[in-house]
């Protein structure tokens, strides 16, 4: 495999001895000083380019990088939903093992439609759009205050919907029970952990994609608890994950109510507990 530096120098080169190309950016994991690199770590790279139509209409320019494993144009496909409406990526895996996501922007839009990131470097400047003394950070991925209205709807719907996994469980739909379970719970769940988070740091801190950084804000029990609520297929380890889950969201929200002054609805939260209890303990009725 390539190191970064090798990477870097054929980047730059390329881009050098290509008039085309004005600006190479590189934004993301390798541009944030607070994470520990690694050989995992995607380069996402920015080319911020004049006749950006050239580079669109033949991908073989990208063959500079080097043989491609596998490779992706989101831009030109609709399985991957919402695309880039300005640039045009490629997201490659090379033969060495490196993975390169190269997305390239036309100059033009640079003033109305570029968005600033935080988490940048400047490998190249042919016309010094980007002062170089700016000190790249992941101020841009703080976890965000909430508003009280937020709050309260957030939890209003945890509650809620935590109803629709205790009802495929107790239909023994594992996968619809599942489905709700991880694809809307949990996402609640990790934003009220995420504010948790944020409130005991002055909402100065990322907790990183998909909150994989959660275990170096949660003290230890909290995030033995939370990795409990990861569960298998088993319909009671589920409804053993659900009420961990619900134990450790009640915690917290109401910890986070008061620390940032909100309300909050603790009838909601009792009413629904006790809803979900009855539903348990009376599991095996259900289906005589």
């Amino acid at each position: 495999m390539r190191t970064e530096g090798e990477i870097k120098n054929l980047i730059v080169h390329f881009a050098a001895n290509d008039e085309r190309i004005r600006t190479v950016l590189l934004n993301g994991s390798r541009a944030n000083p607070n994470i520990e690199p690694d050989k995992l770590q995607d380069f996402d790279i920015l080319f911020i380019v004049e006749n950006f139509e050239s580079f669109v209409r033949d991908h073989s320019w990208t063959n500079f990088l080097g043989d491609k494993l596998i490779w992706q144009l989101p831009d030109e496909m609709g399985y991957v939903g919402e695309v880039n409406k300005i640039g045009f990526s490629y997201l490659m895996i090379l033969k060495d093992g490196n993975r390169i996501d190269l997305t390239i922007f036309p100059i033009e839009q640079v003033v109305a439609n570029y968005r600033e990131d935080s988490l940048t470097v400047v490998w190249l400047d042919k016309d010094g759009l980007f002062p170089k003394e700016k000190n790249p950070s992941d101020k841009n991925y703080y976890v965000s205050r909430p508003t009280e209205k937020e709050f309260l709807e957030t939890c209003n719907e945890f509650w809620w919907v935590s109803t629709y996994v205790a009802k495929g469980l107790l239909r023994n739909e594992i996968i619809y029970a599942k489905e709700m379970l991880e694809t809307v719970v949990r996402l609640i769940f990790m934003k009220i952990i995420a504010w948790k988070i944020g409130s005991e740091n002055s909402f100065s801190v990322s907790i990183g994609k998909a909150g994989k950084y959660v275990n170096r804000y949660l003290a230890a029990s909290d995030f033995n608890k939370l990795m409990a609520t990861y569960s298998d297929r088993n319909i009671e380890d589920n409804w053993k994950s659900l009420f961990i889950m619900i134990d450790l969201f009640g915690q917290f929200a109401e910890e986070l109510s008061i620390k940032l002054k909100f309300t909050y609805n603790k009838e909601e939260q009792m009413n629904t507990l006790k809803y979900l209890m009855k539903q348990y303990i009376e599991r095996e009725n259900y289906h005589q």
